[in-house]
């Protein structure tokens, strides 16, 4: 399932007519139709030089959270530690921010360039425990296509 997605996600990315909120916003539609267990994608990135985030293009359900302090939630927490961060039970996170009732799991992936955390994707599961080190590097792969268009 990754390859294919792969290969539609690069042609998106050397799409020559679209500027990069469109091409992420693209890649965020693609993942959420195509894989069952991502209910909402999104691209959070730094605030200028403000220590928090900011919500970018997403696909899913609205949510308050477009401002999301370093440190605070999962994606906050990623802003800081630079590392991938997977949540098999969001209930059993004491620093999670709750964007819905129907979430149960959350990954987010650390988006760098030129060596910075610029950003971050995140991925919220209605399903429990769903991701596997596969969604993890597809994921990686994601954010290393993005950051060539920033």
């Amino acid at each position: 399932m990754f390859d294919n997605l792969k290969k539609e996600v690069l042609v998106i990315v050397n799409k020559t007519s679209d500027n990069s909120d469109s091409k992420m916003q693209q890649i965020c539609n693609l993942l959420k139709e195509n894989i069952a267990h991502y209910d909402w994608v999104g691209f959070y990135f730094k605030n200028g030089d403000k220590n928090e985030l900011k919500l970018g293009p997403y696909a899913g359900a609205p949510t308050d959270h477009t401002i999301i302090p370093f440190g605070k939630g999962i994606c906050g927490q990623v802003a800081m530690s630079n590392e991938n961060f997977v949540v098999p039970d969001v209930k059993a996170q004491d620093n999670y921010i709750a964007c819905s009732i129907t979430v149960k799991a959350e990954i987010v992936v650390p988006l760098f360039l030129n060596g910075e955390n610029v950003g971050q994707i995140d991925i919220d599961s209605n399903t429990p425990d769903p991701f596997t080190v596969e969604d993890e590097r597809f994921l990686e792969f994601i954010n290393e296509e993005v950051a060539k268009i920033l």
